[in-house]
This record gives structure tokens, sequence and C-alpha cells, in this order.
């Protein structure tokens, strides 16, 4: 299923790359892969603090769907899964670093703005 059959025709490239990515864990996910490279879902999981299994599965379904990860699976006993970005994730990926960096200015003026004893609280 394509990402516009999901939610009808986007206005403008934004809309379209937000639908992508939309959500806490989606991005985090296109991280944990460009970090670790091919990953199996309980590593995924483990990398990925609070994520919920139903919530994992979910998102990796859409975004495979959507052509930024691809899923490997191993006819072995036990099956095997692995997880990959695409070279579409990659890209995606790439676009994300700026607002990563922005992130990251915004945890460290939020922190400087943090009295001390709220902090040690």
């Amino acid at each position: 299923m394509a990402a516009e059959a999901r939610r009808g025709p986007y206005i403008c490239g934004l809309d379209a790359a937000m639908d992508v990515v939309s959500g806490k864990w989606k991005s985090l996910i296109l991280w944990e892969l460009h970090h670790h490279g091919v990953r199996r879902f309980g590593e995924l999981r483990r990398g990925l603090p609070g994520v919920s299994e139903k919530m994992l599965i979910q998102h990796l379904r859409e975004m495979a769907e959507d052509g930024l990860v691809h899923r490997e699976v191993y006819r072995e006993v036990p099956p095997r899964v692995e997880y990959s970005l695409t070279e579409h994730g990659t890209s995606l990926n790439e676009a994300l670093r700026a607002l990563g960096a922005w992130g990251t200015a915004r945890r460290q003026r939020l922190a400087a703005e943090t009295p001390l004893n709220q902090v040690a609280g």
C-alpha cells in the first residue's frame, strides 16, 4: 500500500515527508538502523527503550511498505528476520540530520535554562 493510499493526496513535500515519519518511533528506528546496520527485531526493541512490540511491528510494516526498510526473512529453524535501511530510508535519514541537529541545540538550550534545583530533583 502506498503512503498516499493511506492518507490521501499531499498538499506539499513536507506533508508527504511527515506522513512517512509520523509518530515518535519511525525516526528513531531510522536512526537505530543507520547507526547499527542490520538488526533483528529483538535488537531493535532493545535499542529503542519504551517501544511496545505492537508499535514496533506496526511501524516496521509501514516503513517496509513505504520502501524505507528492507525486511529479510531467512528460512531457518528458528526463523530469522533482519531489518535494514533501503537507499530510500538512508536518504530520508540524511534529510532528518538537520532536524536532529536542531533538536540537539534545543536540548542544550533547555538544559541551560533549567535552574539547578530542578535538575537535581
